[in-house]
């Protein structure tokens, strides 16, 4: 995955809520764009969460970005 690619989800307008899909099976949910934060370097990003815990991730193991047309994230 790109940091370009998340740049782009993250700046459309309107904002449509997507899920980030990691290698450990993880998901995590993006419901904001200020949400997520994506590091100068490029190589990692902090996911926030609503109850201000974050995930901090590294961009190697994104395998999948889910957009779901209804703006309604699934748990897996």
């Amino acid at each position: 995955m790109t940091t370009q690619r998340i740049r782009e989800l993250c700046q459309s307008e309107p904002f449509r809520p997507f899920a980030i899909h990691l290698a450990d099976g993880r998901d995590l949910p993006v419901v904001h764009p200020e949400f997520l934060a994506l590091a100068p370097s490029g190589r990692t990003m902090v996911v926030y969460q609503s109850d201000d815990s974050m995930n901090i991730v590294d961009l190697l193991l994104v395998t999948d970005i889910e957009i779901p047309a209804d703006g309604q994230i699934s748990n897996r």
